[in-house]
């Protein structure tokens, strides 16, 4: 690869090729940079990094067809996984039964984006008892990380590309812990039956999709080059792996029947444990802190979901450490008072008053959201009523607000300084309802496209610890989402449900994409819920986001021709590929009307 051809990629990777942190030919990352390089870079970086860093590249549009069922649907983020998940619910197994053996499977065919070596958030919804319980399987901050562990020798934070690539940015992994609380209490197929189909592709190979050749030819995330093990599985014989590829990994294989036969303790002690802890602490490049002690020591938790009123529905979602519940929750909130449902989806009134919450949401989440283990967050005087009343009144309908202020939710709210994380979950959501009513929403991630590039026993290891804020303090103030050990980083992940006035449920949605997630679903939920589009429909919509920076429409959409108007409401507008991933089921009576992103490899399989 060139040095042209790197630095014409988009992203912070682009940012760092101009700054001359990252050297194609090297082995290693470079810090021989010019000072005017750097001064150039660092002054567009402020105004541009967030707009311009994104999990994983764009790789085109394919036409989806809205699926219709009566008894159970799956819809994942590839179709193989959707196939394994459909043919357990085809077994008589429950929501969490399938919702692991997608997950096996996207470990395998989607390995940029998810796996066993990361971490999940997952919403269940239990039909007989009507009840909603979320686990919470986020990877946490290794014993020996401490609050510096992203600053350099001056006690500034590190470029992107250092805390990206190595074993420094592994956390714990968690999503088998995760699995297993889930299906002790609500599996219904043996243990060792979810791992059939993944066991059988992993040793008989799988055909690479167009999707995966594009990310790996990218090389969106350089470390999959730079780090042997990674490279020589996308790079056999030193070339890229090709769409048709028949592509085998029997090392994922064996972990795989062992954890199926002995249990998670097979992953979390012995001879595997040890080897994720020598390859993130002997990686190549940035080696980590990771201890047995941390691998036995982990616990995925049960945690309350956080809820909330929307028009005449319940919209529930993800607790801290997880921000998504709360900051969907504060811009559909924030929204109510104005009447979005008479609005054009693709007008410029309600593009405006979306990312008006939006600000507010952003502004508020970045102040005052982190681990609820370690740091008090006013989760519920954030979604109260009077306060998202009182947030919403600061919206002008013709006036873009600017850089929106957090607000104070409480007397008692603490607000810390601004984070300053990178938050770049290269991530997977699935949405299942079962043959009993029971239904999963959940969304999965490694981090970074390909995560942390440290790759052991056939599965990539995750980068989420640079979901943490880089610097402990700023301006004196401390961060609520600094690095501590044990701590879980704070994500966007926003998986959600929707519940009607009769308690029933209504819908099951949720998406990857970074930051942009928190848009990504709250656009769709005001699609079916506000303009009664049916999931497809509304996954379909042209995106638009705002996380209290500029105003993203999406390229190549109806979104562009409005750039005008918005600009002369006071925007700055972007324009540019938003690759969401939405997987979303609607329950419409007696039917399950389901939709996949048209941005990604999604499918949806339904009885």
């Amino acid at each position: 690869m060139t040095y042209f051809k790197v630095c014409s990629l988009v992203g912070a990777l682009a940012l760092a090729c101009m700054s001359g942190v990252y050297s194609p030919n090297a082995n290693a990352f470079s810090s021989e940079n010019s000072s005017a390089a750097i001064k150039k870079v660092e002054a567009a970086k402020a105004k541009r990094v967030r707009e311009t860093r994104e999990p994983e590249a764009a790789t085109g549009r394919t036409l989806k067809q809205g699926v219709e069922g009566s008894e159970y649907m799956v819809a994942s983020a590839n179709p193989y996984a959707t196939q394994a998940g459909f043919n357990v619910l085809e077994k008589g197994g429950s929501a969490v039964d399938a919702a692991i053996a997608v997950q096996l499977v996207l470990t395998l065919v989607e390995p940029q984006s998810s796996g066993i070596g990361g971490g999940a958030f997952m919403l269940y919804w239990d039909q007989e008892a009507k009840k909603l319980l979320t686990v919470d399987g986020r990877e946490t901050a290794p014993a020996k990380a401490s609050a510096d562990l992203f600053l350099n020798a001056e006690g500034k934070p590190i470029r992107w590309i250092e805390a990206v690539v190595g074993g420094r940015s592994v956390g714990v992994p968690g999503i088998f812990k995760a699995f297993k609380q889930a299906h002790d209490k609500y599996g219904k197929l043996p243990w060792k039956a979810l791992f059939d189909d993944a066991i059988t592709l992993a040793e008989q190979g799988f055909t690479v999709s167009p999707r995966l050749e594009k990310l790996v030819a990218m090389q969106f995330n350089p470390g999959i080059s730079k780090l042997p093990t990674i490279a020589n599985y996308f790079f056999p014989n030193g070339s890229p792996i090709k769409a048709g590829d028949k592509l085998v990994n029997k090392s994922l294989a064996n972990v795989y029947k062992r954890v199926a036969s002995e249990g998670i303790e097979a992953f979390y002690q012995g001879q595997i444990a040890e080897d994720i802890v020598s390859a993130v602490n002997n990686s190549k490049i940035a080696p980590g802190v990771l201890s047995l002690e941390d691998m036995k020591g982990y616990s995925a938790k049960w945690r309350e979901p956080v809820c909330g009123d929307y028009r005449q529905y319940t919209v529930c979602g993800m607790a801290p450490p997880s921000s998504g519940g709360i900051a969907v929750l504060q811009i559909l909130g924030q929204l109510e008072p104005f009447a979005v449902d008479k609005m054009s989806a693709n007008s410029a009134e309600a593009v405006h008053l979306f990312t008006q919450s939006s600000r507010l949401a952003f502004a508020d989440r970045d102040k005052y959201v982190a681990d609820s283990d370690f740091v008090e967050v006013p989760t519920q005087a954030l979604i109260a009523k009077d306060y998202m009343a009182s947030r919403s009144a600061l919206i002008n309908t013709n006036q873009d607000m600017g850089n929106a202020q957090a607000g104070i939710p409480s007397k008692d709210a603490v607000a810390y300084a601004d984070n300053d994380g990178f938050e770049l979950p290269s991530t997977s959501h699935i949405s299942i309802v079962d043959g009993e009513g029971n239904a999963v929403s959940m969304t999965s991630s490694i981090e970074m496209a390909f995560g942390s590039a440290v790759m052991v026993h056939g599965f990539i290891l995750n980068n989420q610890l640079t979901d943490f804020a880089l610097s402990p303090t700023r301006n004196g103030q401390p961060v609520a989402n600094r690095v501590e050990a044990f701590k879980r980083p704070r994500s966007s992940m926003a998986p959600m449900m929707v519940f009607n006035k009769d308690g029933s449920l209504k819908l099951v949605v949720g998406s990857p994409g970074g930051s942009r997630i928190i848009n990504y679903v709250a656009q769709t939920m005001v699609g079916v819920l506000d303009w009664n589009l049916s999931p497809q429909e509304a996954i379909n919509l042209p995106r638009v986001t705002n996380r209290n920076k500029v105003t993203t429409l999406e390229k190549g959409t109806a979104l562009e021709a409005l750039k005008p108007a918005l600009e002369a409401k006071g925007h700055k507008v972007m324009i540019r590929d938003l690759n969401s991933g939405v997987q979303a089921i609607e329950v419409r009576g007696d039917k399950l009307i389901g939709g996949a992103d048209p941005r990604r490899e999604g499918k949806v399989l339904a009885k």
